[in-house]
């Protein structure tokens, strides 16, 4: 029936003919008032040369082996019908000009910006987001959390006339939460078909956009480049002049970061994180620097920060036993690898995820590495008599080891403490190294016993139903990778979708964390309450460098939630001279302290 409706609303729109009519007595809002946040200094033009890690399997965003880190910077490049503004943290224009709130709590309504386009020049109306419904809910696309995300997180799409539509959230939400979670892309109508094929179809496919960048020149496995659009329609938005000013952005693949950033001290990548601290202390003492041709810059910013740490997967017959998985929290000494190879530098993280305020629970505290505790519940569990090297064993020669899946090679000394540490409470780390892309890839078939790794934050609210619902355990390419399946869990994450007090949710919010806790799947790891980096001279910043919700200061593209990226610009004739090597500049170290907090 859903399907019926959603073709019967597209066939009146190319129809021409329009059956649903506008409430009357909208409230429209907009918002021109925030201030700019972007430098009416800043120069369009240059190249930003960059690298990845790895090649992507694909350019989908949504399917098989879609979810990468590369898949942000198409994403991202893809506009909403609003967006939050980094400093007031209020909405502002996007693909919509205006918006309104339902009187059932459940619905916004917009009126999309005439003068919105697609890259291939054709006009985004309200027929995209009602494709944009059907594509999601469509099982071609083989991506469940999109299918139970657009069936019961967003359940219609109303299309009032060409520039005219709402769309309606499966409960009541408070008017925040419904800016969290009704902010629909569209997508292209003429673009894609829905057909069985349609993974295989649009593997390599480079889709229509809506942002200031398309993918312009690939090498497929050796490098991607983005051109920007001259004519992009957004050039003269009010928060987006002097934005996106690079003409083009190339990606080289550099599969070693040793090799990647002796390519930045030659000048043939422009920009470096050195969010690791022997690369901040260690690595930085080069004529480079010395001489003022690289700045370095330490920026905090107060944002939410996604979960980094041990998934364990309770499919594996030794990880379904709660004690196990508890013993090893107790055998994780991540204390002993904050203070040393980390330096001090990093945070421990006690909860899944954190800064998102009343959302977390601040009593929890991640397990104590314990040697004595640790023994006792391997014990408890039956693994109680030493092998070889102190490792434990069962009665039937279970060996009590732990294979870690991780992806990248600067994290193996800080594993191989963990290990050294774990064998003192007789559990073997194997610490198992896999290329970036395919090493997710294993993580999303839950083909890991531990994976190591870290979420990217995001959104107004924590987000539960994809990480722990066991709708999605037992499944590849979703992201419980914990493939753990509780009821009580489920009950609380269905509760808290459909909440609509903030108190109340925030309340439920704890007790899926303190469920989390309890049941010992993911051992926390640390935090990082800042973005490191070092960038040649010529690349310039805004003189307030970044804002608050900036998670790093040369992201090239929109931002989500909060538009935070493009603000960098290079200078051009600057380049020439730093390029020449016959310039000396005093050294430039920046630590920006503008948004940390005290307890920081």
């Amino acid at each position: 029936m859903k399907k019926l409706l959603i073709f019967l609303s597209s066939w009146l729109m190319i129809s021409g003919v329009y059956a649903a009519q506008l409430p009357e007595q909208l409230a429209w809002q907009t918002n021109n008032e925030d201030p700019i946040f972007a430098s009416p200094e800043a120069k369009r033009g240059g190249v930003l040369n960059s690298w990845l890690l790895s090649f992507p399997l694909t350019f989908r965003t949504v399917g098989p082996d879609s979810n990468t880190s590369f898949r942000s910077f198409i994403l991202e490049n893809q506009l909403g019908l609003y967006t939050l503004h980094p400093e007031t943290e209020q909405p502002i224009p996007a693909l919509a000009t205006h918006w309104a709130f339902g009187d059932d709590d459940k619905t916004m309504y917009f009126k999309l910006n005439p003068a919105a386009r697609w890259s291939d020049g054709k006009p985004v109306t309200s027929e995209d987001y009602l494709f944009a419904l059907e594509m999601m809910r469509s099982e071609v696309i083989r991506a469940p959390w999109y299918n139970n995300y657009f069936s019961e997180e967003i359940v219609d799409v109303t299309a009032f006339d060409d520039y005219t539509l709402s769309v309606t959230a499966g409960s009541a939400k408070s008017p925040r939460e419904l800016l969290n979670t009704l902010g629909l892309a569209p997508q292209p109508q003429h673009f894609y078909e829905l057909t069985e094929d349609w993974v295989r179809r649009y593997n390599w496919a480079q889709a229509p956009v809506t942002g200031a960048y398309i993918i312009d020149k690939v090498k497929r496995g050796r490098s991607i480049s983005f051109k920007r659009l001259d004519d992009w329609w957004g050039n003269d938005l009010k928060y987006y002049r002097h934005r996106f000013n690079v003409d083009e952005i190339r990606f080289n693949v550099v599969r070693d970061m040793n090799i990647a950033y002796r390519h930045f001290l030659r000048g043939d990548i422009d920009t470096f994180g050195l969010i690791l601290p022997e690369w901040w202390h260690d690595k930085t003492d080069t004529p480079e620097y010395r001489n003022g041709l690289i700045n370095r810059i330490w920026f905090y910013n107060d944002m939410p920060q996604g979960a980094q740490g041990f998934h364990l997967n309770t499919a594996h017959p030794r990880l379904s036993d709660v004690r196990v998985r508890k013993g090893i929290g107790h055998a994780i000494n991540m204390q002993r690898m904050l203070d040393t190879i980390l330096r001090g530098d990093y945070e421990r993280m006690n909860t899944f995820g954190i800064g998102y305020g009343d959302f977390i629970d601040l009593d929890i505290r991640a397990r104590d590495f314990d040697i004595k505790r640790a023994r006792e519940l391997f014990a408890e569990a039956g693994y109680d008599k030493q092998g070889p090297g102190g490792i434990l064993r069962n009665a039937s020669g279970d060996v009590l080891s732990l294979a870690v899946t991780y992806t990248t090679q600067e994290h193996t000394s800080r594993l191989a403490i963990l290990r050294e540490e774990a064998r003192k409470a007789g559990l073997d780390l194997q610490l198992n190294l896999v290329d970036g892309a395919t090493g997710f890839k294993v993580m999303l078939e839950k083909k890991h016993e531990a994976a190591w790794l870290g979420w990217g934050g995001g959104g107004l609210y924590p987000q539960y139903w994809e990480f722990f619902h066991s709708a999605n355990a037992d499944k590849p390419q979703t992201n419980n990778l914990f493939n753990i399946s509780d009821a009580q869990l489920d009950a609380l994450i269905e509760q808290y979708r459909v909440t609509m007090d903030l108190d109340d949710k925030a309340d439920l919010s704890r007790q899926i964390q303190r469920r989390v806790h309890e049941l010992a799947i993911f051992i926390p790891g640390y935090q990082v309450p800042y973005t490191r980096e070092a960038y040649w001279r010529y690349v310039k910043l805004p003189e307030t460098k970044g804002t608050q919700h900036s998670p790093s200061l040369f992201w090239p593209m929109e931002g989500a939630p909060y538009s935070t990226g493009g603000l960098f610009w290079i200078d051009e004739q600057l380049k020439k001279e730093v390029k020449s090597g016959k310039v000396r500049f005093e050294p430039v170290l920046e630590i920006d302290e503008t948004w940390r907090h005290k307890e920081q």
